[in-house]
């Protein structure tokens, strides 16, 4: 795969780090993928050396700002900003083809409330976004790197959430979602242990204690039906900034 079309760089940004939370694959991208970033690209792309985001200058209004990192190939993200084009969603995702169908679909739909990153999404926040202004921060079905020795790699980790914490609004909200059981369960300790969070979930006999029912706004992926099947359990987090 060439690292360029027509000027877009295929490559994710990140800064220099020991240990990061993903792993960079090739991936084969299709036509209609490497199409997406010389025809729609200009529109829904940001870049993480540009600095600081302009709001204003990216979208028309000023709506709920909604924060996703780690939407894969983009169904989800793609399904909520059509579904709410009154709200501002930013996108972040290091793997190619996936921007690739998310800004085409985007294209093809005439969805304009949507940015996208592809870049590391700790630098991306660190760096592009002011403190106190993202409404709702998502992070749905993240890398649980199952094996011990590389817990150490998830994403969710305490100075991951001092960080979100920190860019979100008063009152904002943090929403995560897993569907493996030890991640989900180290996810809820460490949010639990965080300063500035409150646990946003209502005692339920049919929920596990401190997890939430999936809300309306969280499409249920196909990937997420599939394991509903075979009974596989999938766990729902959600937390306000106190």
């Amino acid at each position: 795969m060439d690292n360029e079309t027509d000027g877009v760089v295929l490559k994710p940004e990140f800064r220099d780090k020991s240990i990061r939370s993903f792993v960079v694959r090739g991936g084969r991208m299709t036509d209609g993928q490497r199409r997406a970033f010389e025809l729609a690209w200009p529109s829904y792309g940001l870049k993480l050396a540009d600095g600081a985001i302009d709001l204003a200058g990216c979208f028309d209004g000023s709506g709920a700002l909604v924060v996703e990192v780690g939407f894969g190939m983009g169904d989800s993200l793609l399904e909520m900003a059509q579904a709410a084009p009154e709200q501002r969603f930013v996108g972040i995702e290091v793997h190619p083809p996936g921007v690739g169908r998310l800004i085409n679909e985007a294209r093809e739909r005439g969805i304009n409330n949507l940015k996208v990153y592809m870049a590391d999404a700790t630098d991306v926040l660190a760096e592009c976004f002011a403190d106190n202004t993202i409404d709702r921060f998502q992070l749905y079905f993240p890398d649980p790197w199952h094996k011990k020795k590389h817990n150490k790699r998830r994403i969710v980790q305490p100075e991951f959430l001092r960080l979100i914490t920190a860019k979100l609004k008063p009152t904002g909200s943090l929403h995560m979602a897993t569907d493996w059981q030890p991640y989900a369960e180290q996810m809820l300790e460490l949010l639990e242990a965080a300063d500035g969070l409150a646990n946003s979930a209502v005692a339920s006999p049919a929920l596990e204690p401190g997890y939430c029912a999936r809300p309306d706004y969280r499409p249920e992926t196909k990937f997420e039906r599939r394991g509903e099947q075979l009974g596989h359990g999938v766990w729902d987090l959600i937390f306000t900034k106190s």
